[in-house]
């Protein structure tokens, strides 16, 4: 018998549908409620979906609201609906799926891809076939609604619809058929076919490739459509089988080339921006260089023109108003994530990253943080995608590939732009000489003693938005300007840059204090030291901010005063820079609530800080102890009432990671005087931090485990009495594969701090801990920051038990002497060479076979300790008694350079 709804129900839900448009948050709020209720009610998605599909005279918004519930109510509650509610709701599906209204015809296609999402093809097998055979309708209505279901079908399923069902392969069958669409006389059918098709693209379809010479015939007849949404989706399939199939565009690259260069160009900018992202992905592709560059004259000229503001670019940002005291909006304020933070060790000076995964930086593949073309100095420049970004972008990369190349066709442009006096003209010009800094610094640096100064000048510009671009642009010539060799010529300039960077700091539109901002932090971490004699204005200037900044701003202040304080560390804790600062700071402290996600960048800010001042930190170290404990304690007790009952909002673990590290940086900033915060803590700080290094998050136990680390090195008497619990804990997240980067590698590092501490008393973990770490020093897959602070626990746990250690010398003494020969020279370092020299002693004979990487690793030391040097000079003479007469033969493999070192330095 045919479901029938009964009318008193369908009344209220057609009433509480028609209600959820309503501007009344209140109003949307109980609706919410209230259809969120009906989901235990066994037809209710029988009755909405009769809603969308069978009362055609009601109206669309409540009929499309109908099918957007049904899909959320498909998706989330997918296993509770009733077979019977299910099967309904596919009839219907495929009866109204040539519904006269095209908002509905769309939404019945979401929620036809819905089910198919969750249910899975082989569940809805007439499903397919249906679609298929009604694209050969005469009904416009019909053919338009299954295309919008398979459009969405094929986006979401694309493997699956690569695959056999029984007997069958979807893709096979689809993709000619949608290739027959191209020449189709209805414009949205011919782009329901291309969206079609492209989503097999990327994902390499057999089906597609297998039909690929009939697909690119088809594609390029409708290069020149006369639709600009057509040609749209094809600069799309080019640019994505350029990505992925690059070979199949070879024979064709020429003609392809020139179409892009005249689609680049186009007056419709959608068409011009998929044309202009070609070149960014053709620059990506190591093997289509040479076909790229006799292109380049023509190309940077297109780009340099894509790169200049358009009147509707300028009459959105409105960016040349006197706005600082204007409310910054909330969607102008983008989501912060913190992410925490590793323990790493910085390269000596002119060394190359060595050794396994050089390549990656400690990225953990399992982390939540894969983000796309993001540096921080770039974000203002690159974000918000258009036609002006992805030009830059393209610069950007063509200036990495084919680095000086580049400037042939660019400088007499560049020159021409900015002294242009148009001042869109000039913006631009200046946007590229920041965006071809990285590739191309070697071939700018002639001209850069011209440049920069031109730069600094044109800070003072009428235009804010001149203004702004020149702040990013300084920022990218940061590195050039403080290594000037001329010592007078440096500090004239660094002295110009601070004073004009400062200048926009406090500018009076917001955008060029974000600007400026940025830039000064750019330029703190490269000019570190240098900054030392200019602390004063520089503190007092941004001090100043403070009472500038609206909420954004604030946020970017926040991150120049934390890499300040990283930048010039111990010398930031004169009292008179203490007394300008730790004021403004604290009054923003106290003005963010605990849940408040703007306080990411303040207690960020405030850890480094807390490292620079060191003890002078401590009289606000109280207060900022026990919040980062309460906001920390209140995480961990939300996550436990969430396991409780599911249905409460669960916490946000960034507030949590972001604390831990706050407590990391006041426990290295104090030292031993944080004992006393410890021994006062409430909550006790050991019970929670036990909590989070057993967190189902990564980054919480990674920041647990640095927090572990740091606690080790200045209180570790608190640490000691719970070392049974601790270390079989820790030992347990160094995984031998490497597996979560970020925690694997803190937890490695604090074993080493506490073996440094706790001495003998390792002997009974020394075993398990070399079972994990050693194949992390071993390893050619990890990253450098990992295999090098493995390599140093494992020094440090050979200076506490070398006999213990000795034994296993020769499976790791080679990769060990490479990672961390370039390692700069510091304590930690010292510790883990002094430790291997322990082993060595016990197990000279574990050397043997890499004397020679021992020795290169000994060299690369620029000033070992007199400790040290002397057990370096003790090792090698009674190498030379070892092997006696086999002593010069070894040595003669040597090159002289490295034996005239050895014989100057140790006399061997």
């Amino acid at each position: 018998m045919e479901w029938k709804p009964q009318p008193e129900g369908l009344q209220q839900l057609l009433q509480l549908l028609r209600d959820s448009v309503s501007p009344d948050n209140a109003q949307q709020m109980s609706v919410q409620e209230k259809l969120k209720s009906f989901n235990a009610i066994p037809d209710y998605n029988n009755y909405l979906i009769y809603i969308m599909s069978q009362m055609p005279h009601e109206d669309t918004s409540t009929r499309t609201i109908a099918g957007l519930v049904l899909k959320n109510n498909i998706r989330t509650h997918f296993e509770q609906i009733q077979p019977a509610v299910l099967e309904y709701v596919k009839q219907h599906c495929l009866t109204s799926i040539a519904d006269a209204d095209p908002m509905v015809r769309s939404t019945v296609g979401i929620v036809i891809t819905t089910v198919v999402a969750r249910a899975g093809l082989t569940s809805w097998p007439q499903v397919l076939p249906r679609l298929m055979e009604l694209l050969d309708s005469q009904d416009y209505n019909t053919v338009e609604g299954a295309f919008s279901a398979l459009e969405k079908i094929c986006e979401d399923s694309t493997r699956d619809l690569d695959k056999d069902h029984a007997g069958v392969h979807p893709a096979s069958v689809m993709i000619p058929k949608f290739i027959s669409f191209f020449q189709h006389e209805n414009t949205k059918l011919r782009v329901h076919a291309l969206i079609c098709i492209n989503q097999f693209i990327v994902p390499q379809s057999p089906a597609l490739f297998a039909n690929i010479d009939a697909y690119l015939v088809a594609l390029f007849t409708l290069a020149t459509d006369q639709h600009a949404d057509v040609r749209k989706h094809v600069c799309h399939a080019l640019v994505m089988l350029l990505e992925v199939r690059p070979d199949v565009l070879l024979p064709h690259i020429n003609n392809i080339v020139e179409y892009m260069l005249h689609s680049t160009q186009e007056e419709d900018e959608a068409v011009a921006l998929e044309a202009c992202e070609f070149w960014l992905t053709f620059a990506e592709q190591d093997q289509m260089r040479d076909h790229l560059l006799p292109y380049l004259p023509r190309i940077v000229p297109i780009l340099l023109r894509g790169m200049v503001y358009n009147e509707m670019d300028i009459l959105t940002l409105l960016g040349d108003a006197e706005d600082e005291s204007a409310p910054d909006r909330e969607e102008d304020i983008k989501p912060r994530h913190y992410h925490s933070k590793q323990h790493e060790h910085k390269l000596a000076a002119g060394a190359e990253a060595n050794g396994a995964g050089a390549a990656g930086q400690g990225d953990d593949e399992d982390d939540e943080d894969d983000e796309d073309y993001d540096d921080e100095d770039d974000d203002e420049i690159f974000n918000e995608w258009n036609l002006r970004k992805c030009s830059a972008a393209a610069i950007d990369v063509l200036a990495t590939v084919f680095e000086s190349d580049i400037l042939e066709s660019l400088l007499p442009l560049l020159k021409e732009k900015l002294y242009n006096q148009d001042w869109k003209e000039r913006e631009s010009g200046i946007l590229a000489l920041g965006a071809v800094a990285d590739g191309c610094m070697d071939g700018m640096r002639p001209h850069l003693p011209t440049l920069v100064p031109f730069l600094l000048q044109s800070l003072g510009d009428s235009n804010a938005l001149v203004r702004s671009i020149t702040c990013w642009t300084i920022g990218r010539y940061s590195e050039w300007i403080v290594t000037l060799p001329n010592d007078e010529e440096r500090r004239q300039m660094i002295v110009a840059v601070i004073e004009g960077l400062m200048r926009m700091v406090l500018d009076n539109n917001k955008r060029v204090q974000e600007a400026g901002c940025s830039a000064f932090a750019t330029f703190e971490e490269e000019a570190c030291e240098e900054l030392v004699p200019y602390l004063d204005p520089i503190i007092t200037n941004l001090a100043f901010a403070f009472k500038k900044y609206q909420r954004k701003n604030m946020l970017i202040l926040f991150d120049a005063i934390g890499t300040l304080a990283d930048s010039v560390g111990a010398e930031l804790s004169r009292q008179e820079y203490v007394d300008k600062l730790m004021p403004m700071l604290l009054e923003q402290w106290q003005k963010l609530p605990d849940n408040d996600r703007d306080l990411f960048a303040l207690l960020e800010c405030l850890a480094s800080v807390a490292v620079a001042l060191g003890p002078s930190f401590q009289p606000f170290a109280g207060p900022v102890w026990d919040r980062s404990l309460r906001i920390i304690n209140g995480n961990l007790m939300q996550g436990q009432a969430c396991v409780q009952d599911p249905t409460l909002e669960p916490p946000d673990q960034d507030f949590l990671i972001v604390s831990l590290d706050l407590l990391s940086g006041l426990v290295q900033g104090l030292g031993p005087h944080v004992e006393a915060l410890v021994l006062a803590s409430q909550p006790p700080l050991l019970p929670l931090l036990g909590m989070c290094m057993r967190d189902a998050s990564n980054e919480v136990r990674q920041s647990a485990y640095a927090l572990l680390g740091d606690m080790a090195i200045s209180c570790f008497k608190h640490i000691e009495p719970h070392l049974e619990q601790i270390m079989p804990e820790l030992i347990s997240q160094i995984d031998p594969t490497g597996k979560h980067v970020g925690v694997c590698n803190n937890a490695s590092w604090a074993a080493g701090e506490i073996s440094m501490r706790a001495g003998a008393v390792m002997q009974k973990w020394i075993n398990w801990l070399l079972e994990r770490l050693i194949p992390l020093v071993t390893s050619t897959e990890v990253p450098r920051s990992l295999h090098e602070n493995a390599s140093i626990t494992v020094g440090r746990l050979g200076l506490v038990c070398p006999t213990l250690v000795a034994p296993q010398l020769e499976s790791f003494a080679k990769e060990w002497c490479d990672a961390l020969k370039s390692v700069q020279d510091d304590g930690e370092k010292e510790s883990a060479f002094r430790g291997l020299c322990e082993v060595i002693q016990a197990n000279p004979n574990g050397m043997l076979k890499c004397f020679y990487e021992f020795c290169e690793a000994i060299l690369q030391w620029q000033a070992p300790s007199a400790e040290l040097n002397d057990l370096f000079g003790k090792i090698l003479h009674a190498y030379k008694g070892m092997l006696a007469a086999e002593w010069d033969s070894s040595m003669a493999c040597f090159p002289q350079q490295m034996r005239m070192a050895l014989h100057e330095r140790y006399g061997v």
